[in-house]
């Protein structure tokens, strides 16, 4: 297992066959109390996970949205839309099997998105991005990035695994941004950086 902190940049994988990032939160009610709060928070509030595979610097597929497995074999794999965040545990994940990723992806950036018109991330309470060392029976935690109640960003690029040579190494980015939402290409452009 490695550690990892936003300021010792990127490291090696060494070891790490499968790797999975997932997002959760949970709903808020807001500022609403009685009926319109419960109501709120049973609507929840939905934040996305995506995974955008590049080659060559462009994006040339995602994981994420409609797209579960935008390669066809399983190497990256989505989990699923969760609109509302009342799931338990993470509320949607991405899982990366690294042998099976195709020579020409080399990177892959993780992004979460208030991407649907009308969600935000304050809309929702206690959001939290884990990367984790997927290679055993049991996942290990890598990385937990909490990002600040107080921004007003709709968009964050967790982080990015990248070939260096024969390695993939991984590097947390948490960067905070601003996507016009329900455009797909301004979230791929924001995940390049």
């Amino acid at each position: 297992m490695i550690t990892l902190k936003k300021e010792d940049g990127a490291a090696d994988l060494d070891g790490i066959t499968k790797m999975s990032v997932g997002v959760s939160w949970d709903p808020s009610a807001g500022a609403s109390g009685g009926l319109l709060g419960i109501a709120r928070r049973k609507r929840g509030v939905d934040l996305d996970l995506v995974a955008v595979l590049c080659q060559g610097g462009e994006p040339v597929r995602f994981a994420g949205l409609d797209s579960l497995d935008p390669l066809g074999n399983g190497a990256v794999l989505h989990t699923g839309d969760e609109q509302t965040g009342a799931a338990s545990g993470d509320d949607e994940t991405v899982h990366v099997t690294f042998a099976t990723v195709p020579p020409a992806i080399d990177s892959i950036v993780f992004v979460a998105a208030a991407f649907k018109k009308g969600s935000s991330f304050e809309k929702a309470n206690n959001v939290s991005f884990k990367i984790y060392d997927a290679t055993g029976a049991d996942s290990q935690p890598v990385a937990d990035i909490w990002p600040s109640l107080l921004a007003a960003e709709n968009a964050n690029a967790i982080a990015r695994a990248f070939r260096n040579g024969p390695v993939w190494q991984l590097e947390v980015l948490d960067r905070k941004g601003k996507i016009k939402q329900g455009d797909r290409q301004a979230l791929l452009r924001f995940a390049l950086g």
